[in-house]
């Protein structure tokens, strides 16, 4: 199978101003997963899709294929990410590219391993899945059967739309959420309009893998990580 591993960087970032580039604990936040995925046994190629300069240098020098320039209209603050990896499909596949699957590798975790990325992939072909996500567990005071919903008119509805919340924490199935490490999707999925298609399956990742940068409190968090964080751990 040979799947694309996709990295998104967009110059105008806002929450941390160009965070991308910006360094992290002496590297440059781009070059954490550019040598995960590099590093990745199970990619086929790894690309930057960036509409900055400086991102598009920086990527270079870590090792990243830079083929093309992302349109500006595909850089706006509110642009979704699923066009993003169909400008990239279609692209390289108008350059005689292609591939069964795209590994979408946000700069914004930059504590993913490269195992991890193989797993996800290794999970998709064998799973027959649509889409491949990393996940985390969700805290028990978080489980969607304790979570409510404030309705229009102003009342408290649970999440589950049961009744009642479940009385006893040790009743409660297993959560999780989305950690944004790794999406994994068919490439005929991603083309069709999603990202996720109708059999998403999971991977668990561990805990401190999951950081993932969008204040400045999570960059001091992630600063703390990463200077007590051997090389070895990608």
């Amino acid at each position: 199978m040979r799947v694309l591993g996709l990295v998104p960087a967009r110059g105008g970032s806002k929450g941390i101003p160009r965070k991308n580039i910006r360094t992290l604990a002496g590297r440059p936040l781009l070059e954490y997963t550019a040598s995960a995925a590099l590093a990745a046994r199970t990619l086929s190629k790894v690309v930057l899709s960036t509409d900055d300069d400086a991102i598009a240098e920086a990527g270079l020098a870590a090792g990243l294929a830079v083929p093309f320039r992302r349109p500006a209209e595909l850089a706006e603050d509110a642009t979704p990410t699923l066009p993003v990896v169909q400008h990239a499909l279609r692209w390289l596949a108008r350059h005689g590219e292609e591939f069964d699957a795209v590994c979408l590798l946000q700069p914004t975790s930059p504590f993913r391993r490269s195992a991890t990325i193989d797993a996800c992939v290794e999970l998709l072909d064998a799973s027959g899945a649509d889409s491949v996500i990393s996940v985390s567990p969700v805290p028990a005071d978080h489980n969607p059967h304790w979570v409510y919903f404030r309705s229009p008119e102003g009342w408290m509805r649970l999440a589950t739309g049961e009744a009642a919340p479940m009385p006893r924490r040790q009743d409660l199935p297993p959560a999780y959420c989305r950690d944004g490490a790794v999406y994994v999707t068919r490439t005929a999925v991603a083309l069709a309009g999603s990202l996720y298609g109708e059999r998403v399956a999971g991977f668990l990742t561990r805990e401190e893998d999951t950081v993932n940068l969008d204040e400045m409190g999570d960059w001091r968090r992630a600063e703390a990580i990463a200077s007590a964080r051997p090389a070895a751990a990608e």
